[in-house]
């Protein structure tokens, strides 16, 4: 049996396709009636990565994707190249009940903000839905896990099938897994959650709140309302909370010779790792910042094997 050899006219006839979705992104004026011939699924498997990216990275960064994005899964590129994408197409939700997954995403890329890995997050971020989805006996459908599904399932498949590397690759599996995470925020978290959660997300944190708010596609005002509302919240207490830190030294000055009496330390590597241990429980929201040397020193006494003053036997 004879298999067909990919020449380079196939690839030059699924990347005319391709060029043609993108261009639908950039300019409304184009329609179906342009569309060059549709390619065979020959001519698309015989598109390096190298093309896909290229034309898949102008498409996302369109103002109008979502007639670009069904381009791509009218010439049966999401097929061959994003079967994760494909399986959301037709694939319902408790949210769009006769819609689908697929227009949901759509809308969400449509919404962000146009940074390319912004834009990819959006794409990917419900790639774990069809694997998590399950009906409870009240018929409530669920997605438990979906974001860390998704996560795995793109840094293990998508990722490489993309040739995703470096810096994009992280912010695009870190927006996977924590999208979910701004919309959990309640104005009854604590400003120490509030510090925990915005340290956690490290340099990522402009990009999950720009998509956790354009993953708000609900048709109900009030929710959709509510919705917006609280990532702003969420978003302003980050920044006066931000400001006050950025005006309290971490901890006093005096605190070191306090560690020395009390505990009957010499200057020492010890000394500095409490000091260091100290510093990253302020950092992570475990205690306060600018407090006055005793609440610190009580802090350590609270804990002596911890912060190593003494062994766990010495302890026990």
């Amino acid at each position: 049996m004879k298999t067909r050899v990919q020449t380079k006219a196939d690839s030059q006839r699924a990347c005319q396709w391709l060029a043609w979705a993108a261009s639908l992104a950039h300019d409304t004026s184009l329609h179906d009636s342009t569309a060059p011939p549709k390619p065979s699924k020959e001519d698309i498997r015989a598109v390096t990565c190298a093309q896909f990216r290229e034309h898949t990275d102008h498409l996302m960064l369109g103002k109008f994707p979502e007639p670009a994005l069904d381009a791509l899964h009218a010439g049966g590129f999401l097929e061959i190249w994003l079967p994760e994408v494909a399986s959301m197409v037709g694939f319902g939700d408790g949210e769009w009940r006769h819609k689908d997954v697929w227009k949901h995403t759509k809308q969400v890329v449509k919404q962000s903000v146009r940074r390319l890995e912004l834009r990819w997050g959006a794409l990917l971020h419900d790639i774990g839905k069809p694997k998590t989805r399950r009906i409870e006996d009240n018929g409530q459908v669920t997605f438990y896990g979906h974001a860390e599904v998704g996560a795995a399932m793109f840094r293990k498949r998508t990722a490489q099938r993309l040739g995703m590397q470096g810096a994009l690759y992280e912010r695009v599996h870190f927006l996977i897994l924590h999208h979910l995470r701004p919309s959990q925020y309640r104005a009854s978290w604590t400003d120490s959650a509030v510090r925990r959660f915005y340290k956690q997300m490290g340099p990522g944190l402009r990009d999950l709140l720009d998509l956790s708010r354009a993953d708000i596609t609900t048709k109900r005002p009030e929710r959709r309302k509510w919705g917006v509302a609280q990532i702003s919240a969420l978003q302003e207490r980050i920044r006066v909370l931000k400001e006050q830190d950025a005006k309290v030294t971490p901890l006093p000055k005096g605190l070191g010779h306090l560690l020395m009496n009390r505990f009957g330390l010499p200057p020492s590597r010890l000394l500095g790792d409490i000091r260091k241990q100290l510093e990253e429980d302020v950092a992570t929201g475990r205690i306060l910042a600018g407090g006055q040397e005793e609440y610190y020193a009580d802090w350590v006494a609270a804990d002596p094997v911890r912060f190593g003053l003494v062994g766990e036997e010495a302890a026990e």
